[in-house]
C-alpha cells in the first residue's frame, strides 16, 4: 500500500484535489531539474540551480561527494517540495489515504469524503 496526503482547493468555477505520495523519488534523484520542471516546482528549481552552481566551487576532491549528497536530498524532499508548492498556491492539506495506487487511493478518498469532488471542502 502506497500512502498519500491530500490537498484541496475549492472555488475557481471547480475543485481541485491532489495527492502527493509519500516517501523517497528515485525519478527526482536522477533526473532533479527536469523532475521539477515537470512538476511545476519553479522556486524549488531555482533553489536547486543555486546549489548546484555552489558545488561547483567545491574543492575538487569532494566535489562528487557534494553533487550525490545534493541529489539524494532532493530524492529525499521532493514530496515535501511537492507539499509546499501546493500550499503557496492556495491547497490545504486535507487528510492522509491509502491505496495500492494514485487511482485506488483517489477513489477510497472520494467514496469517504465525496465533498471534496464537488468543492465542498469540511
Amino acid at each position: 500500500m502506497r500512502v498519500f496526503t491530500v490537498h484541496a482547493r475549492a472555488g475557481e468555477g471547480k475543485p481541485a484535489t491532489r495527492l502527493v505520495r509519500e516517501g523517497f523519488s528515485g525519478w527526482a534523484t536522477l533526473f532533479g531539474p527536469l523532475w521539477l520542471i515537470r512538476h511545476g516546482l519553479w522556486l524549488a528549481l531555482l533553489g536547486y540551480l543555486l546549489l548546484a552552481t555552489a558545488v561547483a566551487f567545491v574543492p575538487d576532491p569532494w566535489e562528487g561527494w557534494a553533487t550525490l549528497a545534493l541529489q539524494l536530498l532532493l530524492g529525499l524532499h521532493a514530496r515535501d517540495l511537492q507539499r509546499w508548492t501546493l500550499r503557496r498556491r492556495g491547497f490545504a492539506t486535507e487528510g492522509v489515504v491509502a491505496g495500492r495506487d494514485e487511482e485506488e487511493a483517489l477513489l477510497r478518498l472520494l467514496s469517504a469524503r465525496p465533498g471534496l469532488a464537488r468543492g465542498v471542502m469540511a
